[in-house]
């Protein structure tokens, strides 16, 4: 085995924050690290039992990514083994597959030096996943509000938001096509405009600080919240006991089945022990917003 001439580092991301759907996504502080070296054929190692069912060669997202980037920048992909290690529970809301996405990216860049713009990043990452949450999260970090529509992305990023939280992640996986398939065709225009309403709240007041405001408007979406919830048996209990402990908000992470708890920076972990001993069906992960989108680190 060769010696790895690049590693990538890429943030878990939570998705939606309540009302803020396919729009707002906030990079946290777990971690996927992705090692390349050149070889004469595609492979991809991944490190831990919870992502060895993914595939390991051409047909694996990360290398997809990688020849999709080359192409779109008029380059050739060459082959590469990929060692993979990652804290980031996969098919439980944490954007497991736009880190994929953003790592691809950004091996690509570096490997087949193609001198990407952060915006041509997001602008490709987007086309890959088809909206622009997660991903532009986990390209850019911190928090980011983004607009995504026939290829051309619209993205505000708030680079280093001072916040915590726990993630509360479940068992069982859920994969974001079922939950899509619980999501109506259409929405009420009143339900619509207040829903709107919550997001730009909640955006601005991201964007100034005022986390509780922020996590009261967390708590009234409509556009997906209140057909998902049916999922999570424990999801208004758990609601109440973080209000009651300190925190901010809570809302359904991306499509789920994990939940986000946004609580002040510097209380999480004794917040995760207070949601571990009330819930354990749950596995809490006591976490704060990273401000580092996907890089190249020291290998």
């Amino acid at each position: 085995m060769g010696r790895p001439t690049l590693a990538i580092r890429v943030p878990a991301t939570t998705a939606n924050l309540g009302p803020g759907f396919d729009c707002t996504a906030m990079a946290l502080t777990l971690y996927m690290e992705v090692e390349a070296e050149r070889a004469a054929l595609w492979e991809v190692v991944y490190e831990g039992e919870e992502y060895a069912g993914l595939s390991g060669g051409e047909e694996n997202l990360i290398v997809k990514t990688m020849q999709e980037t080359a192409r779109l920048s008029g380059a050739e992909a060459e082959p590469c083994r990929l060692t993979v290690h990652s804290d980031i529970p996969l098919g439980k809301g944490l954007g497991s597959s736009a880190t994929a996405v953003a790592a691809g990216i950004e091996a690509a860049d570096h490997l087949y030096g193609l001198g990407l713009t952060v915006e041509e990043k997001v602008r490709i990452g987007s086309g890959i996943e088809g909206h622009a949450d997660n991903v532009v999260a986990a390209i850019m970090g911190g928090a980011v509000f983004s607009h995504y529509l026939d290829g051309q992305v619209e993205t505000v990023h708030i680079p280093q938001p001072d916040i915590g939280g726990v993630v509360l992640v479940p068992a069982r996986p859920l994969a974001t096509e079922e939950s899509r398939g619980l999501l109506p065709e259409s929405l009420g225009h009143a339900d619509a405009v207040c829903g709107s309403a919550a997001n730009g709240v909640m955006a601005a007041a991201i964007a100034t600080g005022d986390w509780q405001l922020a996590g009261r408007m967390m708590e009234r979406d409509v556009f997906h919240e209140p057909y998902r919830t049916q999922l999570f048996p424990d999801f208004e209990r758990i609601r109440r006991f973080a209000r009651e402990a300190g925190a901010f908000g809570t809302a359904v992470s991306g499509a789920g089945p994990s939940v986000f708890v946004l609580a002040e920076a510097g209380t999480e972990e004794r917040l995760a022990e207070r949601l571990a001993g009330e819930f354990p069906a749950y596995r809490p992960m006591a976490v704060r917003a990273s401000s580092a989108g996907a890089a190249a680190i020291a290998v």
